[in-house]
């Protein structure tokens, strides 16, 4: 009787330990998107292109912190790895301007002005990923490869642009694919 239990039990195991997996196909190798975490119209409901406010804030510091303490390995746009005091000084834009004074003598004055990227402009999170789909049931499966942070601008002109900062590749195997470039 213990032999036949044995048997059923390895038998068992065989089969569920052979049972495929899903087909996936690919969709694509690398796609790359920003999302709202911060909805840009305050009448849509509160989860469309939103993320409440503690838990968008708590995600906003996870990034830049682990970027800017060096836990997280930042890169820029070209896919060169940055230090985090050169994210320190990317979130402050410098501009040195000219203005006229307003009373006589109407002379021209020179002024500075800092403008810095605080983490409540940060309203985007712009994601890369790879896309697979199972055929049979429409499944998808991400996998995201990196995040990036993006922040809302307003330039001295009141031109609003989104500014995205860094990234941080959350895909070893792609990490090490940008180094074998290098």
């Amino acid at each position: 009787m213990k032999k036949l239990m044995l048997f059923v039990v390895v038998a068992l195991m065989g089969l569920v330990s052979c049972k495929q997996q899903p087909k996936k196909d690919i969709i694509t190798k690398k796609i790359q998107y920003d999302v709202n975490i911060k909805s840009p119209d305050a009448d849509w409901d509160w989860w469309i292109q939103n993320i409440v406010g503690p838990d968008r804030e708590k995600l906003v510091d996870m990034i830049m912190d682990g970027a800017l303490s060096g836990k997280f390995q930042a890169y820029d746009y070209f896919s060169d790895s940055i230090t985090p005091g050169d994210i320190e000084y990317m979130l402050a834009d410098t501009f040195y301007l000219t203005y006229k004074r307003t009373v006589p003598p109407y002379d021209n004055y020179d002024t500075t002005v800092i403008m810095k990227i605080r983490r409540d402009n940060i309203q985007r999170i712009r994601f890369l990923e790879e896309w697979e789909i199972d055929p049979e049931t429409m499944q998808f499966e991400k996998k995201i490869m990196g995040i990036g942070p993006v922040a809302r601008r307003i330039d001295l002109q009141g031109v609003e642009r989104w500014q995205p900062l860094f990234w941080i590749y959350t895909d070893k195997e792609f990490v090490q694919s940008l180094k074998e470039k290098e």
